[in-house]
C-alpha cells in the first residue's frame, strides 16, 4: 500500500485485527523469505540494536515498523541467542510509547548494569510545526523483558549541532564508559560527539567534545557510529551520508567504512594517527554495523543488508529487510577481518564435492579455493540458460567481481548491477553463503566481504561452474528453526 505521513505515523492501537491479518496473509506470499538470517514477521527491520551481552545470553534488537514496507513509527524487535546462530524472537518489543519517543524509536546500543540490560537510544519527537527534537534517551530491562524508560533525556541536543543528532553507542575503555553519538554540525558536516558518564553513572554525561578521527567533513551525516577495540586498538565504524566520492569511491547510495586508530585519548577526544578510510564490505547492501566488545573477549558485529531510501521487490509482500550473519572482528597484520562466528559450521551438512548442480534450496555455504594465476567464474541461483549471480574471480589482475544483472527481479538500477572487489594475485579461497535472497561472500576467511540481496525467479535454485579452475565443497545448511 502507498504509505503517507498519516500512514507511518499511525498509532499502533489504530491498526486492527483485520488489517494485520491482510499484511501477515501477504508476507505469507512471498518467496523470498530467509531461513538463516533474522527477518522481521512482517514489516520493515533496519538498523541493528542494542547488541549486548546480559544475563547469560547475547541479546540484539532490531528498529521495526510491523505494518508494511516503509519506514514509519518504529520501535524496538527484541531477540536473544546462546550461540549467536540461532536467534530467538521473545515477544518484547520496546514500543514508541513515551513522550520523549513520541516519533519513533531510533537507534541505541545496550550494556549489562547490575542485573538491568541499560538500553541508550534516540527518541524521536517532532511538534505541531513537524520540526525534530532528538533525545537520547534511556531505559532499563529485566531478564523477564520488562522495561521502564527514564522520564528525562539522558542527553539532548547541543547547541552546535542541528536536529540530525542521533544513535547513542555506549563502551567500556579501561573501566569507564563512554558513548559516542552521530550528528550534524550547524555547516551541516557530520561529525562525532565523545561523551563521559560522570563518576561512571550511566544517567550522567558529560560532553567531552568532537571526536577528532581525521574528518575529511564532506559527508553531511555521520550515522550509526561505533567504536570497538582490538588489542587495544579503536576501530571506527560509521556510516557517512553524503561522503564525497573523491574522498572514497562508493557504489552504493551511501557506505558503511571505517578506520584504524594506533590508540584512543578520551581526553583529548582523539583517535590517535587514524588511518585511512576502508570499505566495510564491497557488495550491495550493508548498513548501519553494529558491533560490540563481547565479555568473552571478542569483537562481535552485525549489519543490516539493506540501505535507506532504497525500494525493495519484497515491498510488494508487505516486507523488508534482513540482518547479517554475526561476524568476529579480528586484526591481521594491520587489516580488519570479519568471519562468521565459529558455531555457524555446526549447520553445515554433509560435504558434497562441489559441481554443476541443476537445483538446490538456496540454503548452503560454498567453500571453494580458486588457484594463483587463474581466471574463474560461478554462477549461483542460476536456472537452466546460466543467468543468475554471477562471480568472476581474476588472481591474474586481482579482481572479484559481482553481477547480479541476470539473478532475478532488479531493483535500484540506479546504483549499478555489478560490484568490484580488488583481491591478492595468490591462491584464493572464497566462503559464501546464499540463503533464499541473500548473500554473504567472504574473501580469504574475511579480509574482504560483500554482502547484499538478490531476488531470484522460481526456476533459479542451481549452480554453475561455468568457467577456469574452480574446487570446494558444498554444505547444505540446516538452521533447525
Amino acid at each position: 500500500m502507498p504509505f503517507d505521513s498519516n500512514l507511518r505515523y499511525r498509532p499502533y492501537e489504530d491498526w486492527t485485527a483485520e488489517e494485520i491479518q491482510a499484511i501477515e496473509a501477504n508476507v505469507a506470499k512471498s518467496p523470498w523469505r530467509s531461513t538463516l538470517h533474522i527477518e522481521p514477521q512482517r514489516g520493515l527491520l533496519n538498523d541493528p540494536n542494542g547488541f549486548s551481552y546480559f544475563n547469560g545470553q547475547f541479546h540484539l534488537f532490531y528498529q521495526w515498523f510491523p505494518f508494511g514496507a516503509a519506514h514509519g513509527l518504529k520501535s524496538w524487535f527484541h531477540t536473544v541467542s546462546d550461540d549467536l546462530v540461532h536467534f530467538q524472537e521473545t515477544g518484547t518489543v520496546l514500543l514508541p510509547d513515551h513522550p520523549l519517543d513520541t516519533h519513533g524509536m531510533y537507534s541505541g546500543s545496550a550494556m549489562q548494569m547490575e542485573d538491568k540490560l541499560f538500553i541508550f537510544y534516540t527518541g524521536n519527537c517532532r511538534d505541531a510545526e513537524w520540526v525534530r527534537h532528538p533525545y537520547q534517551n534511556g531505559a532499563l530491562m529485566t531478564s523477564y523483558g520488562d522495561c521502564v524508560k527514564f522520564d528525562k533525556p539522558l542527553i539532548t541536543q547541543p547547541k552546535d549541532t542541528t536536529d540530525h543528532f542521533r544513535d547513542p553507542q555506549i563502551f567500556d575503555y579501561k573501566g569507564q564508559y563512554y558513548a559516542i553519538i552521530g550528528g550534524q554540525d550547524l555547516e551541516k558536516k557530520g561529525m562525532i560527539k565523545l561523551y563521559k558518564a560522570v563518576n561512571n553513572d550511566y544517567k550522567q554525561w558529560q560532553e567531552i567534545g568532537n571526536l577528532d578521527f581525521a574528518n575529511d567533513r564532506t559527508a553531511y551525516m555521520m550515522e550509526c557510529p561505533n567504536l570497538i577495540f582490538i588489542n587495544d586498538q579503536p576501530i571506527l565504524l560509521y556510516c557517512p551520508q553524503g561522503l564525497d566520492k573523491s574522498v572514497f569511491g562508493y557504489d552504493n547510495i551511501y557506505p558503511n567504512l571505517y578506520k584504524i586508530g594506533k590508540a584512543f585519548d578520551p581526553e583529548q577526544a582523539a583517535i590517535l594517527e587514524p588511518s585511512e578510510l576502508y570499505n566495510l564490505d564491497y557488495g550491495f547492501e550493508c548498513y548501519a554495523t553494529q558491533a560490540f566488545n563481547s565479555p568473552d573477549g571478542r569483537a562481535l558485529s552485525v549489519s543490516w543488508l539493506g540501505l535507506p531510501d532504497v525500494e525493495y521487490p519484497t515491498d510488494h509482500f508487505d516486507h523488508q529487510g534482513v540482518l547479517s550473519l554475526v561476524k568476529e572482528l579480528t586484526l591481521k597484520e594491520g587489516k580488519l577481518y570479519q568471519y562468521p562466528v565459529e558455531a555457524l559450521k555446526n549447520l553445515r551438512q554433509e560435504p558434497v564435492v562441489l559441481r554443476d548442480m541443476s537445483e538446490t534450496d538456496n540454503v548452503y555455504e560454498l567453500e571453494i579455493t580458486i588457484p594463483a594465476e587463474s581466471k574463474s567464474e560461478l554462477v549461483l541461483l542460476a536456472d537452466q540458460a546460466g543467468r543468475g549471480l554471477r562471480l568472476e574471480v581474476d588472481t591474474q589482475n586481482g579482481l572479484l567481481t559481482l553481477d547480479r544483472s541476470q539473478a532475478g527481479e532488479q531493483y535500484a538500477l540506479e546504483f549499478g548491477q555489478t560490484r568490484e572487489c580488488p583481491i591478492s594475485k595468490t591462491e584464493t579461497t572464497l566462503n559464501i553463503f546464499i540463503d533464499k535472497s541473500i548473500f554473504e561472500i567472504f574473501i580469504n576467511k574475511g579480509e574482504k566481504v560483500l554482502s547484499g540481496r538478490v531476488f531470484p525467479n522460481a526456476d533459479q535454485s542451481g549452480i554453475r561452474l561455468t568457467a577456469g579452475p574452480i574446487s570446494g565443497t558444498y554444505y547444505a545448511l540446516h538452521h533447525g528453526r
